[in-house]
């Protein structure tokens, strides 16, 4: 990955993580204290950080949701457009 295209990456998580927390707060009844913890702890944000695994075309939406799913279970299904 080039220079340019890690800053872009680092823009898009920049925008993302905000999102999914929102979303975690809303769906979940979660304080934004301790969504932001829990995701930044989670499986889903280590797949998520990597660029390679695309994760990060879904929508916050779908990325809360994939959150509880590892949360409550050991393995997440991630969809095949990811």
């Amino acid at each position: 990955m080039t220079q340019q295209e890690q800053r872009q990456f680092t823009a898009v998580m920049q925008m993302i993580v905000p999102m999914v927390v929102d979303r975690m707060v809303k769906d979940y009844g979660m304080k934004p204290d301790d969504a932001l913890r829990q995701l930044y702890c989670s499986k889903l944000y280590a797949d998520l950080e990597r660029e390679s695994s695309k994760l990060w075309h879904l929508s916050p939406l779908a990325l809360a949701q994939l959150w509880y799913e590892g949360k409550n279970n050991e393995h997440i299904h991630y969809p095949e457009e990811a």
